[in-house]
């Protein structure tokens, strides 16, 4: 088996958005729970290896995870993996939840704004292995 030569640099970025449903809070004020943000990680990091390295990868560790304001149901986040490091068959990255748009429902069931700035959520590093 001939190894493929990776695309994997640091700097390379992608970047999800996505709608967070109701259905999805568990807790008091529309919360949703912390693993909501680390599961996106866990998709951006897998389309960044298919990108990279034409392989879905697999996570090996996170570190350094910080919860630093609330993700509600009714939100959109923005969700994006950054490389920090490649290794020969690791992949080091940063992660960030950024709160885009949040649903205002003491204005109205449907009201919603767009957050500029975006709220940071959630941060965090994490190694993906790929083969």
């Amino acid at each position: 088996m001939t190894e493929s030569p990776t695309k994997a640099t640091v700097g390379a970025r992608v970047t999800h958005r996505r709608y967070v449903p109701y259905s999805h809070a568990h807790y008091a004020g529309n919360l949703v729970d912390g693993a909501y943000s680390l599961a996106a990680f866990g998709d951006v990091a897998t389309e960044m290896c298919i990108q990279t390295d034409g392989d879905e990868g697999l996570f090996a560790s996170y570190s350094d995870v910080q919860f630093k304001a609330p993700v509600r149901a009714g939100d959109v986040i923005e969700i994006s993996a950054e490389i920090v490091r490649v290794g020969r068959r690791s992949r080091e990255m940063d992660f960030e939840v950024r709160v885009v748009g949040r649903g205002m429902p003491e204005r109205g069931q449907s009201a919603a704004d767009v957050l500029d700035p975006p709220i940071v959520a959630t941060t965090a590093r994490g190694v993906v292995v790929v083969p």
